[in-house]
């Protein structure tokens, strides 16, 4: 029976990342997954993230957009191309290698950092003194573990759609809409979160005509919702994604090679056949058959794992991190708390700030955020202003074709400190990094009005709008 100081439980970006950082403490650190890759064949460590989630979407997203500008967009430049072709298994290949790549490369750290890599199902099967139980399970073997700290690490499923059941071949969870064989002509989408408008964009820049239920009246509710209406209206008029929020949906029923789907909106019932239905509700944390009643680790009525603000559950030496706890479910937040808690069981004191944790849409244009909107800042009575600054003049965003969308910047009223920064454009994901910034440092508007915004370059909106904050915006 192997014996351990840290064993973490799941190799997705919070488990993988607290093993090494715990192995470079001086650790003995082990790591149990039972991930596998997409022919089920072999181990593949990653997580969703790395194998079915953040990276493969990014590679289809790349690789529509793509295909859309040198259909539509070229021509501009003075570029013609005749009979644009988009071949569907050498992109989905191209996504597989990719993935494959990032895959091998945990391996490859886990030895680097001498992490030991063990496949399987964990659980819990109780405590011996100081030392927590593990059992773990594969195809053919069963075996044990000893830890004296463990790290939970398990992340997030699916959300199950009532009465429906994902085959993966007509109904689609985010695993099927990764791996289409061929452009669905009618693609219908339930949800419209970050993977269903992801899936969406891909999808329909490759030809697909597509429709999105969302229960929700409100598009985009955790966003700012100036730039949620601006996208709104980019997606709906220009991009003709047809997105009808408040559909509730009813039935859902595949037969042969098409699903039909009822849904009533505004107290009327439709019913759309579609070739191909994504399901995209959101994701639950995944602690299934980890028996955490066998050492006292709690769950709220959500199935969140219990935690502290340290990540520490009601059981000594038992922590938790990433989806499987409170907080947004993001790769980064994950990793963060994964080298934290590697710290705190090394006696370090770091910190996560989880109310400065930047958000992204990887849409054309992109959305992106960190800190407050608007909406939260009126509901708490905070007194702030505001500035905003449009792409449109944007020299740099004219040249790359890409003008659309805005910047807001949210300070505090009496110090000026930014509260939040909510963006809508080309690159924002990489721009984000400078709000982010702004905001752990305690900035205020005038500090980024204040630094040299190279130029001609995207972030010189980040600097207009907060320019515009004082309401002094010079190109604006």
């Amino acid at each position: 029976m192997s014996e351990f100081d840290v064993v973490v439980i799941g190799a997705g970006p919070g488990g993988y990342i607290a093993a090494i950082r715990a192995a470079q403490l001086g650790f003995k650190v082990a790591c149990i997954d039972a991930g596998k890759n997409k022919k089920g064949d072999k181990p593949a460590l990653g997580g969703t993230c790395l194998n079915v989630g953040c990276i493969p979407s990014k590679a289809l997203l790349q690789s529509s957009e793509e295909f859309h500008k040198a259909s539509h967009e070229l021509e501009d430049h003075g570029i013609s191309i005749d009979k644009v072709k988009i071949d569907i298994p050498k992109m989905i290949a191209r996504k597989d290698a990719i993935v494959t790549k990032l895959t091998s490369g945990v391996g490859f750290l886990f030895k680097k950092n001498k992490v030991e890599n063990i496949h399987g199902h964990a659980s819990f099967k109780g405590k011996d003194g100081e030392w927590y139980q593990i059992e773990v399970t594969d195809d053919k073997n069963s075996s044990e573990v000893k830890a004296k700290n463990v790290i939970i690490a398990t992340g997030s499923k699916p959300r199950q759609f009532p009465s429906v059941e994902i085959d993966n071949v007509n109904i689609l969870d985010n695993v099927g809409a990764l791996d289409l064989e061929a452009v669905p002509k009618k693609l219908g989408m339930i949800g419209s979160g970050v993977i269903g408008l992801e899936m969406s964009s891909v999808w329909n820049r490759l030809g697909s005509e597509v429709t999105i239920l969302e229960a929700l009246p409100t598009f985009l509710p955790m966003a700012d919702q100036q730039i949620a209406k601006e996208a709104f209206k980019i997606f709906t008029k220009n991009q003709k994604l047809d997105i009808k929020l408040g559909a509730k949906v009813l039935e859902v029923h595949s037969k042969g090679k098409q699903v039909k789907v009822k849904y009533e909106l505004d107290g009327k019932t439709e019913e759309v056949t579609f070739d191909k239905l994504i399901i995209a509700i959101g994701r639950v944390p995944n602690t299934e058959n980890l028996n955490l009643d066998a050492v006292g680790v709690t769950q709220d009525d959500r199935g969140f794992i219990e935690v502290d603000e340290n990540c520490s559950t009601k059981v000594e030496n038992i922590w938790a991190i990433g989806d499987v706890v409170r907080g947004p479910m993001l790769a980064h937040k994950a990793s963060e708390e994964g080298v934290a808690v590697a710290e705190r069981i090394a006696g370090q004191k770091p910190h996560v700030n989880l109310d400065i944790m930047p958000s992204i849409l990887y849409t054309t244009p992109e959305i992106a955020w960190v800190g407050k909107t608007e909406e939260q800042l009126k509901e708490a009575g905070v007194k702030y202003k505001k500035g905003t600054s449009s792409f449109a003049p944007n020299g740099r965003a004219l040249a790359m074709g890409a003008a659309q969308g805005t910047v807001k910047v949210l300070a505090d009223e009496k110090t000026d400190r930014i509260l939040g920064v909510h963006m809508i454009g080309p690159m924002v994901s990489e721009l984000l990094a400078e709000a982010v910034e702004a905001l752990e440092f305690s900035a205020s508007s005038e500090d980024i009005a204040r630094i040299v915004h190279a130029h001609p370059t995207l972030s010189e909106v980040i600097h207009e709008a907060s320019l515009a904050v004082d309401k002094r915006a010079l190109n604006g």
